[in-house]
Formats: structure tokens, sequence, C-alpha cells
């Protein structure tokens, strides 16, 4: 299973359309919102981008028909798989992880679970609800813990309703050039 830039793009390109099941935003929306946190917030580039496209095994998943919406937690490996060859692990492990930072989160901080949205909520439970005391520490001391922790944070922040100063062809452009300007450092 092997994935290109135009194929990223044609993706997001669909998602346009598609919205994020319970929400009220697209799934570019909902991307172009976690890549701009992450570009406000003066993340690196790669984490920029694993925040553009921690969904990517959602709509690669929903395109291809590998994917069923009670899998939840399956669309993080899946994206992972798929961004690593092109990316490295700056950019998949943190979408691999984004799951887990989310159960992370709702174990170790209490009032982490009453700000999620009705949907992620409904989520958690699929995903497997709470960790362990054992899991956490396992977690903790993951090198991309930090960046995966910093990721869904966003992602629970970018599904907000109106928050979309680009057109879809605007935020695809955004996007490619972000790809673009990692491809251009890897070469250098």
């Amino acid at each position: 299973m092997q994935i290109g830039t135009l194929q990223i793009l044609g993706l997001y390109q669909q998602a346009a359309r598609q919205f994020l099941a319970g929400e009220r935003v697209t799934y570019l929306a909902h991307a172009w919102q976690c890549g701009r946190l992450a570009e406000k917030s003066g993340a690196p580039h790669k984490l920029q981008l694993a925040s553009w496209l921690h969904d990517i095994g959602h709509l690669w998943g929903h395109a291809h028909g590998h994917l069923e919406d009670t899998k939840a937690q399956d669309h993080a490996a899946l994206g992972a798989r798929l961004l690593e060859p092109l990316f490295g692990r700056a950019v998949s492990e943190p979408v691999r992880l984004h799951v887990l930072a989310k159960r992370y989160l709702v174990t170790t901080r209490g009032a982490y679970a009453r700000k999620l949205s009705e949907e992620a909520r409904r989520s958690l439970t699929r995903q497997g609800g709470d960790l362990s005391e054992e899991e956490c520490v396992a977690f903790e001391r993951n090198p991309f813990f930090a960046d995966a922790i910093q990721l869904r944070i966003w992602d629970d922040l970018g599904k907000k309703e109106g928050w979309f100063e680009s057109t879809p062809q605007d935020a695809l452009d955004q996007l490619d050039e972000l790809i673009q300007s990692l491809h251009a450092i890897s070469v250098m």
C-alpha cells in the first residue's frame, strides 16, 4: 500500500465534501484548522504536516472501502503506514499515536473528557477507553509522546464550524506547499 503526493491531495479534495462523523465540519476544514493551529503555535513543519494529515487513514479507508467507522482506532495506524515512506517518522508517529493520546488525556486529565465533542466521547469507547497505569507510563516514554499530545489537542480544537478562512482550493494549495517544502528540505 503506497500513496503519493497527488493521491494525498486528491483525497483531501474529496474531503471538502465529506463531514467528520457527528461533527459539523468537513474533513478538509478540520485538516486545515489543525494545520493552522500547528502553524500558529510555531510547530515544526513535520508536525504541521502530521496535523494536516492525521485523519488520512479515514479518507483512504473511505475511498478504498477498507475501513468501517467501527474501526475508529485503525485509521491512525493506517495513516501512519501511508505516511512513513513519504515523510518519515516525525510525521507518521504523531499520526499513529493521536488516538492513544486521546485515551491518555482522558485517563490523566479529568477535565479533558468533559471538553470533548459528543462524537469524540462516543468514539472513545470504540477506541479502547481509559489506559492502564502501565500503558500511560509506556506512552510517556515514547519519543513522539509530546508531539502526539499536541496533535491531539489541535485535533480536538479543530472542529469549529465556520472557521475556514480559505476556499477549498486555497487550503489544498497550502497543503501542497507544505508537502513540497518538506520534500525540498529532505533533498538538501
